[in-house]
């Protein structure tokens, strides 16, 4: 008798799948970001890798999102062509937003919905974060494979394609493309790259290719094999020698791996997309084969190497935002690292938006900006004792567009969040002496352990993307562009790009497991 897939037992296994992949690394990644701390010469870029393994931990500890941006649900689905369906009320792609539904609404750890609906126009939250993005094969057997991923925005914005020619260089389109994909992609991570087929068939190859376990280290020490093996390797050592670093702020470790899969394509072309993991890789796989639904067993805590992120009291200044004056931000150098304890104010795309549509109308703002400080972010909900759930930064330059208008027309003085600022951005930040600060990306949890208070200002209706006030204590940050206009995200790479080829360092070392 064929195999019978219960609805239920579906619905509950993606749930608990996306519950699993919100709280903890895949193993293969903590191994590798544990070899390159161990090998990271950058100062900035060590101090980022550890706190990325501390908030790891203590997500895995605390069974809490080791990002607040839980993702845009992607589901690959392989259905053995010998199952039947029982129980099933609506579609199977019903029964996988079921599962969604339950994953991200969860009382004991509620995940950040994301998804809006439509993407043009209205652009409202779907408050579930469904629909998934699903993708479908019909394979030989009884079974029903499944994978699950939750991929940020902050990674899936960088995603790239191009119809190259088919005597085109890969390497070299590459290393042109990765460093205009700046630091909101939250290295280091891994590259998938999807080569052939057809335009929509490379970009779904890149998405898969991001689903195979990390194995770099074991590849290089035994020796690539095939063309593929040696495009890897390839492509992993001259991404690490851009020197663009963990966080962008210069470094031996870009990318813990490169993975490729292909697919036969046309003689005329040559199609390559490349889509970048960030520092919250998540994702796992599980099969249903009719005994019941499936929980994944929770990693050993030992896997975790003996990092522990504290602030620095002795390097850092510490920074009483209740007092903060324009000539005092003006004061921080590029790349000093910050305390920062106080009020803060938040808002992210929608809240600038809004407030930008009021400035033009000439309306009041429902919160004054004087003297302010403002973090990109949108939180995740708190539970039990919590003031805020994981509240980690968002992409800065998203906010590019907006920061003339804010610095000019509302008294704000500084701002946080993740990556890179634009040229626009830097010169509005240099034009009225002001400062971005940064966050580091996949340190969530850790940054909310720093926010003793939080309450709603105005625009609750944006649910996450409200203005909230926060209440922090030694919030730890690093001046990324100072009053000048000098952004580390420019001069940390440039600096070990070029110790790197000058071979100061010599080849980009790789510890082997």
């Amino acid at each position: 008798m064929p195999t019978a897939i219960r609805q239920d037992d579906l619905i509950e296994s993606v749930a608990a799948a996306l519950q699993y992949i919100s709280i903890y690394h895949p193993a293969d990644y903590i191994r590798h970001l544990a070899q390159a701390y161990a090998i990271e010469q950058g100062p900035a870029a060590r101090d980022a890798i550890a706190q990325i393994l501390t908030n790891s931990r203590m997500c895995a500890e605390g069974k809490r999102p080791i990002c607040q941006d839980t993702g845009i649900v992607n589901v690959f689905l392989d259905v053995g062509m010998e199952l039947r369906w029982e129980g099933f009320t609506g579609s199977l792609e019903d029964a996988v937003n079921e599962g969604v539904r339950r994953g991200y609404l969860n009382a004991d750890n509620p995940l950040r919905a994301s998804v809006v609906d439509p993407p043009e126009f209205g652009r409202k939250n779907t408050r579930d974060n469904t629909p998934a993005v699903i993708h479908t094969r019909i394979v030989p057997g009884a079974k029903l494979g499944v994978t699950v991923a939750a991929k940020g925005g902050g990674s899936e914005n960088k995603s790239k394609f191009a119809m190259l020619n088919p005597s085109d260089s890969i390497v070299d389109w590459v290393l042109k493309t990765v460093p205009t994909m700046g630091a909101g992609w939250c290295p280091p991570g891994m590259l998938g790259i999807g080569i052939g087929g057809t335009a929509e068939k490379a970009m779904l190859l890149a998405k898969e290719a991001l689903m195979d376990d990390i194995d770099m280290s074991a590849l290089l020490a035994r020796g690539p094999q095939t063309d593929v093996e040696k495009l890897r390797v390839e492509l992993y050592e001259k991404v690490n020698a851009l020197g663009i670093g963990a966080q962008g702020l210069g470094g031996l470790t870009t990318v813990l791996d490169v993975k490729i899969k292909m697919y036969p394509t046309h003689a005329a072309g040559k199609p390559v997309a490349m889509i970048p993991n960030c520092a919250a890789t998540r994702h796992a796989h599980f099969v249903l084969d009719g005994s019941g639904a499936v929980y994944l067993d929770p990693p050993s805590l030992d896997l975790w190497p003996d990092v522990h992120w504290q602030p620095d009291y002795n390097k850092s200044k510490r920074v009483d935002l209740n007092t903060l004056t324009p000539a005092e931000v003006a004061s921080w150098q590029p790349g000093q690292t910050l305390l920062l304890s106080g009020k803060m104010l938040t808002g992210r795309d929608a809240a600038h938006k809004r407030i930008a549509d009021m400035l033009a109308r000439g309306e009041k703002l429902p919160v004054d900006f004087t003297h302010r400080v403002i973090y990109y972010v949108g939180p995740v909900d708190p539970v039990r004792d919590e003031v805020v759930g994981p509240a980690g930064p968002t992409t800065a330059t998203r906010m590019d567009k907006f920061t003339e208008t804010m610095l000019a027309q509302t008294g704000l003085i500084a701002m946080i969040g993740k990556a890179e600022r634009g040229p626009v951005a830097i010169e509005s930040i240099r034009k009225h002496k002001s400062a971005y600060l940064m966050a580091v990306g996949g340190a969530a949890y850790l940054v909310a352990k720093a926010i003793k208070g939080a309450r709603v200002l105005a625009f609750e209706d944006l649910g996450m993307e409200a203005i909230y006030e926060f209440d922090v204590r030694d919030m730890p940050v690093t001046v990324a562009v100072s009053a000048d206009g000098t952004s580390v995200h420019q001069t940390g790479p440039r600096e070990w790009a070029e110790k790197i080829g000058q071979a100061k360092i010599g080849k980009v070392p790789v510890a082997v497991a």
